[in-house]
């Protein structure tokens, strides 16, 4: 049955401004029909239903490009040995629903998860957002992903993937791929919350990269995120062919060059950047490399804004909180963004960088009907988007999952 969606202002995701008095139609396939002017939609087909949206903005539904849904802040280590699987597995049924509600019905989990998760929500055996997973993190040992604790046990071992040479990058790609992964994350160097490195750390080499990413390559084409901090690091990652740099605190101008040139994607994660600096809530080496990065990291994003290099939004829910993953679209607006062009990072540009802007992205005639509708004008206040009370109703390939019109 079409379901006419009315008296909305459309903001599509391509960029392009506003839309008054538009109409969304979709399918009874969960098609687009039509998204545009109201004056310019076909009539009504027998049986059609309306929906009043009472001048309300209809969107694109948001993808988040960077998240961990097996994570939550201030989550201790020990509790990957400890806490009950089974209560884990619905503790991360419950983050996807939450996550779809708060407007993501896309979501890229970069470590951490099976791919059965995926497969459950395919099925729709749990709500939530329509999902790619990485499985684990390749990375070297004592690096950013290696949870080893002082007496050797692994901590996380759901989470790294260690490879100490280009062989072996080569063998944990293949191990990743194997296990359902539908993109290879790495890490080109420390990090923030790991206790056995820093972000100016490099971690694969370049020649380790380059084996991931040709391993990649050789599985149709699969892409590859890197975690990427600090200069060298991201540099490293470049050179390698890498499809997106995740974080990306230490771009250059050099960097920006590199990335625009190649079009790599920037990933740039504000939510952990902006979020507050806790010393009695945080440890002492996480607590000290936030404090020296924070500054830096807002000052070579906002270039890198400035400069048009792509960027897709991606937060770290699991490091922030889950379920507010629209915040970071107030943060790349309070870093010089065009509010427009957030709502792109989020929406079209994010469907790039995972190969879906064929059918999802933007609310064009013949793309699936992934929407939301928000109480407030985006545009004018991009906070609204960062508020879940606002995100009024939720649809993926035209199927309502939230409904409070």
């Amino acid at each position: 049955m079409t379901t006419r969606y009315q008296h909305a202002v459309l903001v599509d995701g391509t960029g392009a401004a506003p839309v008054a008095d538009a109409m969304l139609v979709v399918d009874d396939d969960g098609r687009i029909v039509h998204a545009g002017p109201a004056a310019g939609a076909p009539p009504p087909t027998p049986g059609a239903t309306t929906v009043d949206l009472g001048g309300r903005t209809v969107l694109p539904g948001f993808i988040d490009a960077h998240a961990h849904l097996c994570m939550t802040p201030g989550r201790a280590l020990l509790s990957g040995l400890t806490d009950d699987p089974t209560v884990q597995t619905f503790e991360i049924a419950e983050r996807l629903r939450a996550t779809l509600h708060a407007g993501v019905t896309t979501l890229r989990d970069l470590g951490g998860i099976p791919a059965g998760y995926r497969t459950a929500v395919e099925r729709g055996l749990i709500d939530g957002p329509r999902l790619q997973v990485a499985v684990k993190v390749i990375s070297h040992t004592g690096g950013h992903a290696d949870c080893s604790l002082p007496g050797g046990v692994d901590a996380a071992p759901h989470l790294g993937e260690i490879a100490d040479t280009a062989e072996e990058a080569r063998i944990a790609t293949r191990r990743v791929l194997r296990a359902g992964a539908d993109v290879v994350k790495v890490c080109a160097t420390g990090g923030m919350g790991s206790p056995h490195d820093d972000p100016d750390d490099e971690g694969l080499t370049r020649e380790e990269l380059r084996a991931v990413v040709d391993e990649a390559a050789r599985h149709r084409g699969k892409p590859v995120a890197v975690h990427a901090q600090g200069t060298a690091g991201i540099r490293n990652a470049l050179q390698a062919g890498v499809t997106s740099i995740e974080h990306g605190y230490g771009m250059t101008d050099e960097l920006c060059d590199l990335a625009l040139a190649q079009g790599t994607f920037l990933v740039p994660t504000l939510s952990t950047v902006f979020a507050p600096l806790d010393p009695d809530a945080m440890a002492e080496h996480h607590y000290r490399k936030k404090s020296r990065w924070s500054g830096i990291s807002k000052e070579n994003i906002a270039h890198a804004i400035r400069r048009r290099v792509p960027i897709a939004l991606g937060t770290d829910a699991g490091v922030v909180p889950h379920a507010r993953n629209l915040l970071e679209l107030s943060y790349l607006v309070e870093l010089g963004m065009d509010p427009l062009d957030a709502i792109t990072a989020g929406t079209l540009n994010a469907a790039r960088l995972l190969r879906l802007d064929d059918r999802l992205g933007s609310l064009e005639a013949g793309k699936e009907a992934d929407f939301v509708v928000v109480d407030g004008n985006p545009v004018h206040d991009i906070a609204v988007l960062g508020r879940p009370e606002n995100i009024l109703l939720v649809a993926q390939s035209g199927v309502v999952r939230k409904n409070l019109l």
